[in-house]
């Protein structure tokens, strides 16, 4: 399979980026800065690309089977970025032929009682709430979207972090998933093997989901 991926050289974009690497895809990483990616493999093929320009990386697209963006607004330090870019993305990946998508998406917006997210707690980090309401905007564009693509929105647990692939993870939807222990969390590389395995089995579609241990 060939799957794009937006943000490959971010943290999570880099797991993910490993993640197809080991199960035999090839990659398109399109990337606004491919000196500062520093992505070298045979199997990946690196674009300069704006996520917010179609036009910087509608070639590359062609023959894609499916696209992965894991991406932000903190280099430019504008979190309004992120549902512009789903917006954008959503247009522009059926209009070349990619017919799947899945979004790495916030964990802001998942219930913890009905009607109360994650973000809305007062323990939530200010410092995050511009980006975690960001992501529920993005959400909300992906629900109101008419866009002929098979999109998946992937909320990670409340805490991504790095650590082992342990090859388990529960699958959620609105509510946040706690453990045994009421605690919310899944390592990067985990978190990566969900949203490959939503590609892969093409499963989930026009759905948010949540995963975590």
């Amino acid at each position: 399979m060939i799957i794009a991926l937006f943000g490959a050289g971010g943290h999570v974009g880099h797991g993910i980026l490993d993640e197809a690497l080991a199960r035999g895809h090839e990659v398109v990483a399109i990337v606004r800065d491919p000196a500062r990616a520093k992505i070298d493999n045979p199997k990946v093929k690196v674009v300069a690309g704006d996520v917010g320009n179609p036009a910087t990386y509608a070639t590359a697209l062609h023959g894609v089977d499916a696209a992965i963006a894991s991406v932000s607004g903190r280099r430019d330090a504008d979190a309004g970025l992120i549902p512009k870019y789903a917006a954008t993305l959503l247009d522009a990946l059926p209009a070349a032929g990619v017919k799947r998508f899945v979004w790495v998406g916030g964990a802001g917006s998942l219930e913890t009682a009905p009607g109360v997210t994650v973000a809305s707690s007062p323990q939530f980090p200010k410092e995050w709430l511009p980006e975690a309401t960001a992501q529920a905007e993005a959400l909300a564009v992906f629900r109101a979207s008419k866009a002929n693509i098979d999109w998946t929105y992937v909320s990670p647990a409340a805490l991504l972090v790095d650590g082992e692939r342990s090859g388990q993870y529960r699958i959620g939807g609105d509510q946040l998933l706690v453990d045994a222990s009421g605690n919310s969390r899944i390592t990067i590389p985990d978190y990566a093997i969900a949203i490959l395995d939503r590609v892969e089995k093409n499963d989930k579609s026009h759905q948010r989901i949540t995963v975590a241990y």
